[in-house]
C-alpha cells in the first residue's frame, strides 16, 4: 500500500486584489498581508509548497468569481497546482476557472443549495472538484458563514462521497482564525464516515497542530490549509514541509 501523503496548503485569501485574512469570516475584521497575491504565491512555492490554496473572498460574497484574472495570473506564475474556492455556483464558472489554470475547484454553499449542480460537476470533473464543508457545532454553515443549515456535516459528506466526491475541505468555523488548534476528532470522524480524503482548514496555529493532523494521513486526513499562522510567522512553511512532506 502506498504511503498516504500529507500536504500543507498555504492559503491566499483574495479581497480587493490583495492577500488578506478575516477573523471567522467577518469582512469587517480584515488584515492585509500582501498587496500582491501573485508574489505571495511565489513566496510559498519558493518555501516548498506543493499546492497553493486560493479563496476568492469577493467571489464568495458575490456568488460568482470576481478575481478570475488575478487567479489566472497566480496559476501561471507558479509551477505547483492551485485550488480555488469562493462563489462557484454555476457550471460556467467552474469551467472558466479550470480553463484559466486552476487544478482543483472547491464547491461550498452550492453543495447544500443546488445538489444537482454539484452532482453534475462531480460527474464531469471528478478529482478536479473538492467539496468545502464549513461546520458550526457539526452542522453545515452556508453563504460565507452567515447562515447555519439543518444538515449534518457528516451526512452531507457521506452522501456526496457516494456521488463521486473524493476530497473534502473541512472547516470548523469556531476555530478559524482564532489560533486555537484544529478540531482533530471532528476531522477524523468526517474522514471515517465519508470514506474520502479530508483536508483540515481552520485553527492551525503551530507546527504541533500539523503534526497532530498528519498522524492520521492513513485514516484520510490528507492535508491542512494554513493561513494566519504562516503570515504571522508562527509556523515556518519551509520547516513544516521539510518535516511533514519529506518525499515531496
Amino acid at each position: 500500500m502506498m504511503m498516504s501523503k500529507f500536504t500543507i496548503y498555504p492559503a491566499i485569501d483574495i479581497r480587493g486584489g490583495k492577500a488578506v485574512r478575516l477573523v471567522q469570516g467577518d469582512y469587517s475584521q480584515e488584515t492585509v498581508y500582501n498587496d500582491s497575491p501573485v508574489s505571495a504565491a511565489r513566496d510559498w512555492e519558493a518555501q516548498g509548497a506543493s499546492w497553493i490554496h486560493l479563496v476568492d473572498l469577493d467571489g464568495a460574497k458575490a456568488g460568482h468569481p470576481v478575481n478570475a484574472e488575478l487567479i489566472a495570473e497566480i496559476a501561471r506564475s507558479v509551477q505547483v497546482p492551485v485550488q480555488l474556492g469562493g462563489g462557484l455556483r454555476t457550471e460556467a464558472d467552474v469551467e472558466l476557472l479550470l480553463t484559466l489554470g486552476v487544478t482543483r475547484v472547491i464547491l461550498g454553499t452550492a453543495a447544500i443549495e443546488d445538489r444537482d449542480f454539484v452532482e453534475r460537476v462531480l460527474a464531469k470533473h471528478g478529482d478536479r472538484v473538492a467539496i468545502g464543508i464549513d461546520a458550526r457545532d457539526g452542522y453545515v454553515a452556508t453563504r460565507g458563514w452567515l447562515e447555519t443549515s439543518e444538515v449534518k456535516a457528516e451526512e452531507l459528506a457521506k452522501e456526496l462521497a457516494g456521488k463521486g466526491a473524493g476530497t473534502f475541505i473541512f472547516t470548523d468555523i469556531s476555530r478559524d482564525g482564532m489560533m486555537e488548534g484544529p478540531n482533530v476528532e471532528a476531522i477524523r470522524s468526517l474522514a471515517a464516515y465519508s470514506g474520502a480524503r479530508v483536508i483540515a482548514s481552520g485553527g492551525v496555529s503551530r507546527i504541533e497542530d500539523l503534526r497532530a493532523l498528519s498522524q492520521y494521513a492513513e485514516q484520510g486526513i490528507s492535508g491542512a490549509i494554513v493561513g494566519k499562522a504562516l503570515y504571522t510567522g508562527a509556523i515556518s512553511l519551509a520547516d513544516a514541509v521539510q518535516e511533514l512532506q519529506p518525499e515531496q
